[in-house]
């Protein structure tokens, strides 16, 4: 008789704390179902957003789907708070996880950071040669941790966007052309004259050399052993080696012909007699 009793209390009490909590609970219900339908709307405006915009679309969907993530998880706090869990403690252990989360991640939140800045303010974009990090190459692909270039030497350099982000970037493409400068040593006995004429010469026969804005060369240093003669000319990006290995081989082959002398080091070995 008396378990029933106990029973028939317990059962008194659990009823009692339904309807205390019922209101609560319809709440909490209604709240889910509206923060559902808010978040949805949001996401719809965020996605018509970036569709006006010019923006990575690895960029656009991390960003979508952050909003998204930290929009749930509010809608999380505020359903537990209204079954009546007491917010600040939520907020302080849902604190002190992202303090410890962040600083076991240190690393990767400072090349997250900077994927993201690279992402949205476009100091290069993939096909671009830049030079970053000791490193010269093509941008191959940029995600959110990392870039990778490929080399020269069609090797793959994978370089840290948090590095990336805060130091030098040497954009080669940003532009459409190029200057190029190439320094030439001729002899002391060669005509100076001469020797300028051919260089202009061998760029206003080269087609893939832009004419205005006009080449031009100069005397660049009398150094000790030659005279330093320095080209400029502009070309396009897409055929600027080209350009500049044809002027390479073009002022070798001229100034052969024409008996300009390039100096180059030699050791001259005195014998003794015995």
């Amino acid at each position: 008789m008396e378990q029933f009793t106990n029973y028939q209390e317990h059962l008194d009490n659990a009823i009692k704390w339904f309807w205390d909590a019922l209101p609560n609970l319809i709440a909490a219900i209604i709240l889910l179902f509206v923060g559902i339908y808010a978040i949805r709307f949001t996401n719809k405006m965020v996605r018509k957003f970036f569709a006006k915009k010019d923006y990575d679309p690895s960029l656009e969907s991390f960003i979508q789907s952050l909003i998204s993530i930290a929009l749930k998880i509010l809608l999380f706090v505020v359903i537990i708070t209204q079954l009546g869990v007491q917010s600040s403690s939520l907020v302080a252990i849902i604190g002190a996880a992202g303090l410890a989360i962040g600083l076991a991640l240190q690393g990767s939140l400072a090349n997250f950071a900077g994927g993201v800045l690279i992402l949205l303010f476009k100091p290069f974009k993939v096909g671009d040669f830049i030079s970053a990090q000791g490193v010269d190459g093509t941008v191959k692909e940029i995600s959110i941790f990392t870039t990778k270039l490929k080399t020269f030497g069609n090797q793959v350099a994978i370089v840290p966007n948090g590095q990336l982000s805060n130091n030098n970037i040497i954009n080669y493409n940003a532009e459409d052309t190029r200057r190029d400068k190439i320094d030439v040593g001729i002899g002391y006995g060669s005509n100076i004259k001469k020797a300028k004429d051919i260089l202009l010469a061998i760029c206003i026969e080269t087609d893939t050399i832009l004419k205005d804005p006009a080449p031009e060369v100069y005397v660049g240093e009398l150094a000790d052993s030659s005279v330093n003669l320095t080209l400029r000319f502009w070309a396009n990006n897409d055929v600027f080696w080209k350009a500049h290995f044809h002027v390479m081989e073009e002022i070798k082959h001229r100034f052969d012909a024409e008996g300009i002398e390039i100096p180059f080091p030699q050791r001259v070995v005195h014998g003794t007699s015995s």
